[in-house]
């Protein structure tokens, strides 16, 4: 009992906390965070990267697929149409495959390169880089930002700010016209928009959509990131020490400070220098305002644009780069990455088989669906020859974007008489209803209940597909 309890000294990190510049609180969370533009490779990637992405998100709802919208998402219909495949709520087994998919190769990238979908995919992050490009055009750099806002408002000023929030509000009509667009048809959206005729419920959402864009880009920010986000807060349950993430090198940079340019490496080493001059470029480039070498924390995103910024000071400094990279825990450590490792593995494997099933259930999908309504007005009656008569009504589906013909027999009753339509075509990705009556001599009947199957056969690209039905046929 008169053990101490052993006591470990701990030096505490300065920790970077952005400042308000004469501003005072923006919002509650956190003070106005000015970002500063960067130059480097990583920067260069992800702009050619984000840039397919914005013109694929573009491009695709006006692209046409026979005749008609290739990508189409009517909730309305209850249909989505993806170029030749079309899906329906009896399709929500392939939804769910898709959504099972995307969330495992989100978490096998995760798991190997850290947060690089906020970073370098993230249409939040996306939008919040090309508002920024607005920013600083209209209202020059990181510097000049800062003291135009601590200006009072004159007509230069005004000016500035007034082209720039005419542009942010531009982009977010756009945004959020493309994106409706996905949802209902893009080219009558855009004339009926403009020319005030649109529906109350595509209006709405188009401007519903351009306020979130304009908040959320414009105004939010790094909150979206860093208190809205759930991604955020469970990145760490997929992290491990041999996940490749933005980190700082302590051991080579510390002890940090300024010093001429002139000093050699050699003599900088001397003087008990690290290579980090303390810049505070890499806060300053930081979309969420963090210092990076304060170690690895939840709001970073993995966009790389400390790396960049700190490889640049680096090469002018004549010192060798990857002072700020991507790398592991294990690599800072002194060791080496281990790139196959059991939850790699694990979520690899997985991925493969939801990708399996995707396609497997994409291939076996029928392309015509059936539906047997029995008539509730009676369970059966007797026609005038005697024979016993039941009612139904048949519901084709076709899954198809192409007129069909379909053809209707039943299977499990002898010797029985069909009234109604035994042929009949189903335009593309409709829903078509047809009454038929089925009768039969008693005699045939060797119960009250007898299970029968109303069979519908059509014959697609050439290949014949037949859908069995099962229903009953009442008696007494």
């Amino acid at each position: 009992m008169n053990e101490q309890i052993p006591v470990k000294n701990v030096t505490p990190v300065k920790v970077h906390k952005p400042k308000g510049e004469g501003q005072g609180k923006r919002h509650d969370s956190r003070s106005r965070i000015y970002v500063r533009a960067v130059k480097g490779p990583l920067e260069s990637f992800r702009r050619f990267f984000g840039l397919i992405f914005l013109g694929l998100f573009a491009i695709i709802p006006w692209l046409q697929y026979n005749g008609q919208q290739a990508v189409l998402l009517d909730i309305g219909e209850q249909r989505f149409t993806i170029f030749s495949l079309t899906l329906w709520p009896q399709d929500l087994t392939l939804l769910a495959y898709i959504f099972i998919v995307s969330a495992f190769a989100l978490f096998f990238v995760t798991t190997f390169a850290g947060r690089v979908w906020c970073g370098f995919m993230c249409p939040q992050t996306t939008w919040v880089y090309i508002y920024t490009w607005f920013e600083e055009k209209f209202e020059g750099p990181r510097n000049k930002r800062m003291k135009l806002d601590e200006r009072p408002m004159d007509a230069d000023k005004f000016m500035r700010k007034t082209a720039k929030h005419t542009a942010w509000v531009v982009v977010a009509l756009l945004t959020a016209l493309t994106f409706v667009g996905y949802f209902t048809p893009i080219g009558a959206l855009f004339i009926d928009f403009f020319t005030f005729n649109v529906g109350f419920w595509a209006g709405f959402s188009v401007i519903f959509f351009a306020v979130c864009t304009y908040g959320n880009a414009g105004y939010m920010r790094e909150i979206m990131c860093t208190h809205i986000c759930p991604y955020a807060r469970f990145q760490s349950a997929m992290f491990d020490k041999d996940t490749f993430t933005v980190s700082y090198d302590a051991t080579r940079g510390e002890k940090r400070g300024p010093r001429p340019r002139k000093l050699s490496h050699e003599d900088v080493k001397q003087k008990g220098l690290g290579d980090c001059i303390d810049c505070n470029l890499c806060v300053q480039v930081c979309p969420t305002g963090i210092d990076i070498r304060n170690g690895l924390q939840y709001e970073c995103i993995n966009c790389g644009a400390c790396v960049d910024a700190c490889n640049g000071v680096m090469e002018k400094m004549n010192y060798p780069k990857g002072l700020i990279s991507f790398t592991s825990e294990h690599e800072l450590s002194g060791g080496k990455t281990n790139i196959i490792r059991p939850k790699l593995v694990g979520y690899f494997v997985v991925l493969v088989i939801m990708i399996g099933l995707l396609f497997a259930n994409i291939y076996t999908r029928s392309p015509v669906e059936v539906d047997i309504i029995r008539d509730r007005n009676s369970l059966y009656r007797e026609t005038n020859e005697g024979l016993i008569e039941n009612v139904y009504t048949i519901k084709v589906l076709n899954k198809t974007q192409q007129r069909q013909s379909y053809t209707v027999e039943i299977k499990g009753l002898p010797d029985y008489q069909y009234i109604g339509k035994q042929e009949f075509e189903v335009e593309g990705s409709a829903v078509y209803s047809t009454p038929i009556s089925v009768a039969t001599d008693a005699y045939n009947l060797e119960d009250t209940v007898t299970d029968i199957f109303i069979s519908v056969t059509v014959t697609v690209n050439g290949e014949t597909v037949t859908v069995d039905e099962p229903t009953k046929f009442l008696y007494r």
